[in-house]
């Protein structure tokens, strides 16, 4: 987990309205996603993650995607991109999701009742995102079989506030007065 923690203790934070913004490869690709990286984030994940029975990997757009990808190719589960934009498909549901800088719709195709999915993100900061994916797949009647989150932004409001099902981490982060400090990896183990 090496990479991943010099990534993030060198990754710039910028000032977005108040909010501060960690500008990180794995969750921007900005500055650029070096493949060994990546590699090492992928490996971790596979290893944390429950896939017993796993029908589809699921993962919000925008910069949830190139993981996911990476982590469907690696174990071959097929991937579902929740997306930003309506398709008009059959059986596509729509979820309203809003950030600490952002406020969206987002549709979901092709899960069904009883798919048993593994969702996965890159960074949760303040947790709209993943409660109202949470939702709208339990809505579905989709078995969540495990949640895992690359990095996750702890201190003010518990990101995992309102997820009624047990959330992975790699890695732990505060961010303030302009840096990040490593809080625990592997979602609770103090550094």
């Amino acid at each position: 987990m090496h990479r991943l923690r010099r990534s993030v203790a060198e990754a710039p934070i910028i000032d977005r309205d108040g909010y501060s913004y960690l500008v990180h490869p794995l969750s921007n690709c900005v500055p650029t996603l070096d493949p060994a990286l990546l590699r090492e984030v992928v490996v971790r994940i596979i290893r944390r993650a429950d896939l017993t029975d796993v029908d589809k990997i699921v993962t919000p757009e925008a910069m949830g995607i190139h993981l996911s990808t990476a982590v469907s190719l690696t174990t071959d589960i097929p991937l579902v991109v929740i997306r930003k934009r309506r398709y008009g498909l059959d059986g596509e549901v729509a979820l309203s999701k809003s950030t600490g800088y952002s406020e969206d719709e987002m549709y979901i195709n092709d899960v069904d009742p009883g798919d048993r999915v593994l969702l996965l993100d890159d960074l949760i900061s303040t947790g709209g995102t993943m409660r109202a994916i949470v939702e709208a797949l339990d809505d579905i009647g989709a078995e969540i079989a495990d949640i895992v989150i690359a990095i996750r932004k702890v201190g003010g409001e518990d990101a995992l506030a309102g997820i009624d099902h047990p959330v992975r981490t790699l890695l732990d982060i505060e961010v303030g007065d302009g840096e990040v400090r490593i809080v625990s990896e592997s979602g609770g183990q103090p550094v």
